[in-house]
């Protein structure tokens, strides 16, 4: 089923969004127990070159620092932190700076080789939070009612084709293109179809999750010179299946609707404030619904700040 949220402050300027954004996934907690995530964009405030990883790892005696180790390898550490979470893993997170956004992927691909590690994600101007268990309880493991930003998407998950565990939780992300997120409710029943071209060209899957074929797919259009509202478009027209997906970019999101309409999608918009969800209840989170629409079959809605 699945609970899918984005939300978009129009003044560009920074706003308690991971509050917003907790109460909005906490409205569709009803949607998914098994794990939760969000896109936070905007308020990290990095450097040119600094880049934020989340890493999983497994807590067992020197494997932390065989992380950090393998890390400085490629680029020395600037800050870190290790987050508690449960089944006897925490989340260590660094701040490094590349040299170009190039590097990124590689330096993931050589953490990912460790046993009982695994790279959550990679991100220059959003933060990316995702995790098993409920809303509120992450929200109180990472503190996102304290997160700042311009905008955000997030997710709470009923896993019905795959494993439940962090990496599966959405969003998902891709290395094509820098800082792009997708969360998704339903289904891609041409998932194949879609991917393996994809692969032909040179992208790298994680996991056989349909969202992170969605991912890919929009990431390699908005890299051939589409426009995000044409690449949502286009993903209509290709993709198969009943699906609701909103997507997350540095400039702001989009929302994309099969063209039977199998899955809900909403919106509302005021002078400040442009936002998503699969229920208005999420939506009365943030704003006033007198104004809701719902987002028709086949439809694409954007907004960038």
């Amino acid at each position: 089923m699945c609970g899918i949220a984005g939300v978009v402050y129009k003044d560009k300027k920074l706003h308690n969004v991971g509050d917003d954004m907790t109460k909005m996934l906490n409205a569709l907690q009803h949607r998914g127990p098994d794990s939760a995530g969000f896109s936070i964009y905007g308020g990290l405030g990095l450097e040119d070159n600094e880049y934020l990883l989340n890493i999983e790892v497994k807590e067992k005696p020197g494997l932390l620092d065989t992380v950090k180790d393998t890390v400085n390898l490629t680029t020395p550490i600037k800050t870190d932190e290790i987050i508690p979470s449960v089944e006897n893993f925490v989340i260590y997170r660094c701040k490094i700076s590349l040299d170009n956004f190039s590097q990124l992927k590689p330096l993931i691909m050589d953490v990912d080789k460790l046993e009982n590690v695994m790279v959550l994600n990679g991100s220059h101007s959003f933060e990316m939070i995702k995790d098993v268990g409920s809303v509120l309880e992450i929200a109180d493991r990472y503190d996102t009612r304290s997160k700042m930003g311009t905008h955000a998407i997030g997710h709470t998950r009923f896993s019905t084709e795959s494993i439940v565990d962090r990496y599966h939780a959405h969003p998902f992300q891709t290395y094509i293109i820098p800082d792009i997120t997708v969360v998704h409710n339903g289904q891609i029943t041409n998932y194949w179809k879609i991917r393996d071209p994809l692969e032909r060209k040179g992208h790298i899957f994680e996991t056989n999750n349909d969202t992170e074929c969605i991912v890919h797919y929009v990431a390699d259009k908005l890299s051939s010179g589409y426009s995000l509202e044409e690449a949502l478009e286009q993903s209509v027209i290709d993709m198969d299946g009943p699906f609701s997906y909103v997507v997350g970019t540095p400039n702001g999101v989009g929302i994309a609707k099969d063209q039977l309409g199998l899955r809900p999608g909403v919106m509302a918009e005021n002078d400040d404030v442009f936002a998503i969800a699969s229920e208005e209840v999420s939506l009365r989170e943030v704003m006033d619904t007198s104004n809701v629409e719902q987002i028709s079959p086949g439809e694409v809605r954007v907004y960038e700040i």
